[in-house]
């Protein structure tokens, strides 16, 4: 059985549905900012499962306590990368580190043209296996 029929990359919170209006967005934010957590805004053309460490647009919102102004960096940053993956964090510092609290996909390419799983026979019989997203057969820039 597929557990994902649609073929869109699923990361983060709310992954398996429709996207996020931008009312619905600001809502998050404001949620956030209400428990005292610092927003930042991350884009990437390579969404591979294991790529934590996505492009910082901008630079985090520790200071920020309107989440008009955490909107207005994700414009800034959908109109830089309108065809990448960008997505939203919220960093809760209660515990006197910096830790992932929220994340979640906020702009996605028109064609998500998903991932190969590849298998490789070593020693003994042994599979190995390994995904590769089909986006990064082109080069950087030219993704989606």
């Amino acid at each position: 059985m597929m557990s994902n029929p649609i073929g869109r990359l699923t990361q983060g919170q709310f992954s398996f549905l429709p996207d996020l209006t931008d009312a619905e967005i600001s809502m998050q934010v404001e949620y956030g900012l209400n428990k005292g957590y610092a927003w930042s805004v991350e884009y990437t053309d390579d969404p591979h499962p294991r790529n934590t460490y996505w492009e910082m647009y901008g630079h985090p919102m520790f200071d920020l306590k309107d989440a008009a102004g955490v909107m207005m960096e994700l414009a800034g940053c959908r109109k830089a990368f309108p065809n990448h993956y960008i997505r939203m964090l919220a960093f809760d510092s209660s515990a006197g580190v910096e830790s992932i609290a929220m994340s979640f996909i906020v702009n996605r390419p028109k064609d998500e043209p998903g991932f190969a799983l590849e298998r490789t026979e070593t020693v003994g019989r042994t599979q190995r296996y390994a995904v590769r997203a089909y986006a990064t057969d082109r080069p950087e820039n030219e993704r989606y």
